[in-house]
C-alpha cells in the first residue's frame, strides 16, 4: 500500500524550530510514529514532504515522546551528527512527569536493557546493552514531580523504563506506567540539546506544544528556576 500524503496537515506532527544548509532542528508532536507505519506517513515523510527536502534521521524519539529532533540535510553531515551522538558530543536533556515518588530524588540510573512482555524493555544487572542515564527531580506540589533527565546513552525506550525502575512511572506512559489512563498525553518531553558541528556551537530548546501538567504553575515555577539544563551539577563521570 502506498504513503497517504494528500491532503496532509503537516503541523500535526511537528513545527520546524531551526533551519540551514545542513540540518533541521524540528519539534515532534506526541502520539506520532517516528517511521511510516500500515500507510500512514511517519514523522520523518512528514518533515521531507512538508520541507519538500530529502532529510537523513540520525537519531529518533518514541512515537509517545514529543520534542527536538535533528534531521540532517546529506548523508556526509548524517555521519558527522551520528559520530557526535556516538561519542557522546551532542548532549540532551528530557522532561517528564509523574505522580509516584522515586525510590530517590537524583543520581543516576544504570543497567542492561532487555527484552521483556510485549513491546516492553526492563533493566537487568547485566551488562549487556546497558543504558545510563542521570537524574534531578523537582516537586511540583500535589503528588507530582518534574524528572530532568541526561541520558548519557540512547536506548529504546530508556527513560521510560528507568523511571519505571524508580517507582516513578511517566504520567500517561501506558506501556510502563498506570493503564487506567487518567492523563491526555505521555509526559516525556526532549527539552534541550547541544553540540559543536562544523566548528559552531548549537544550543536549542523548546517548551512542550500540548499537555495541561507542562501548563501547572509548579512545573512552570521549576522550570523558571532551572531554564538551562545544562547548568544543574551534573555527575562528571
Amino acid at each position: 500500500m502506498g504513503l497517504s500524503v494528500m491532503n496532509h496537515n503537516f503541523s500535526q506532527y511537528f513545527t520546524l524550530v531551526y533551519e540551514n544548509a545542513e540540518f533541521v532542528v524540528i519539534n515532534k508532536k506526541e502520539n506520532i510514529n517516528f517511521h511510516s507505519e500500515n500507510g500512514e506517513i511517519g514523522l520523518v515523510v512528514a518533515v521531507e514532504k512538508a520541507l519538500d527536502k530529502k532529510l537523513y534521521s540520525v537519531h529518533r524519539l518514541d512515537k509517545m515522546t514529543s520534542g527536538l529532533l535533528l534531521l540532517a540535510k546529506s548523508s556526509h553531515i548524517a555521519r558527522l551528527l551520528s559520530a557526535l551522538f556516538k561519542t557522546h558530543q551532542i548532549q540532551k536533556y528530557y522532561i517528564a512527569i509523574a505522580d509516584k515518588k522515586p525510590k530517590k530524588k537524583q543520581g543516576m540510573i544504570q543497567g542492561g536493557m532487555q527484552k521483556s512482555r510485549r513491546s516492553m524493555w526492563k533493566l537487568t544487572t547485566d551488562k549487556n546493552n546497558l543504558a545510563i542515564t542521570q537524574f534531578f527531580s523537582f516537586s511540583m506540589g500535589e503528588g507530582k514531580r518534574l524528572f530532568v533527565l541526561k541520558p548519557k546513552t540512547g536506548k529504546t525506550h530508556q527513560i521510560r523504563v528507568a523511571l519505571k525502575s524508580l517507582g516513578s512511572a511517566i504520567c500517561g506512559d501506558l506501556l510502563y506506567g498506570d493503564k487506567k489512563n487518567q492523563y491526555d498525553r505521555g509526559y516525556l518531553h526532549a527539552y534541550q540539546i547541544e553540540f559543536t558541528l562544523l566548528n559552531k556551537d548549537y544550543f536549542f530548546q523548546v517548551d512542550p506544544c500540548s499537555g495541561y501538567l507542562f501548563r501547572e504553575k509548579g512545573y512552570l515555577d521549576i522550570l523558571s528556576k532551572n531554564r538551562n539544563m545544562a547548568s544543574l551539577c551534573w555527575p562528571k563521570s
